[in-house]
């Protein structure tokens, strides 16, 4: 893989890679409607990852800004969210979907989900999460409604937006191409598709 080289994030698969300290990733969603979940990890050490509860407490608010650093469960900086051609909507505060989610949707059968996505792209580079951590989902539309409750909504990216994450530590990003295709977090239609990354700067 080459600096800048576009990766495919296939509709439903997830992907993982390895980050340098000071270096760059770029998460294109390249279809516009698509979430990624996404994941960092200490390279050091797998037990210390991106934290969406103590990222919140460190910028004061459940959705990121351009600047904002996420920090790991032991509260150290691990990515900044340096650009971001969307219209800036992501979610902080929604588990990854799993089979149990699924199961709860009514599904008598196996359906794709985020959570095994990541141990099978942390598999392909022969390490694995002690835990599942709540993902950053980039481009998820989660609303906070006038009564406190919270809304599942299509994304409101566009084809070709994109945000950069800097590696605030020598890390490793996983990705996933949501498979939900029940409520319409991926689009009114419902049909997940696949999204991009490259290792950039």
């Amino acid at each position: 893989m080459t600096q800048g080289e576009l990766v495919t994030i296939p509709a439903r698969r997830g992907k993982a890679v390895a980050v340098a300290l000071g270096r760059s990733v770029k998460i294109v969603n390249t279809h516009g409607q698509q979430v990624v979940d996404t994941w960092a990890y200490s390279r050091d050490d797998m037990a210390e990852f991106m934290s969406m509860e103590h990222s919140r407490a460190s910028f004061s608010r459940y959705i990121p800004r351009l600047g904002d650093a996420f920090v790991t469960n032991r509260r150290r900086p691990i990515a900044t969210l340096v650009e971001d051609t969307s219209p800036g909507l992501h979610d902080t505060l929604i588990a990854a979907c799993d089979r149990y989610r699924y199961e709860l949707l009514g599904c008598a059968s196996y359906h794709d989900n985020c959570t095994d996505n990541l141990a099978a792209a942390l598999k392909e580079l022969d390490t694995a999460s002690p835990e599942v951590p709540c993902p950053l989902n980039l481009f998820m539309n989660i609303p906070v409604t006038e009564e406190h409750g919270l809304a599942f909504r299509a994304p409101v990216s566009r084809p070709g937006d994109f945000v950069v994450l800097r590696a605030e530590m020598d890390a490793v990003f996983v990705f996933s191409a949501c498979p939900q295709d029940i409520i319409p977090v991926n689009g009114e239609n419902c049909t997940p598709t696949e999204a991009h990354f490259a290792v950039v700067g």
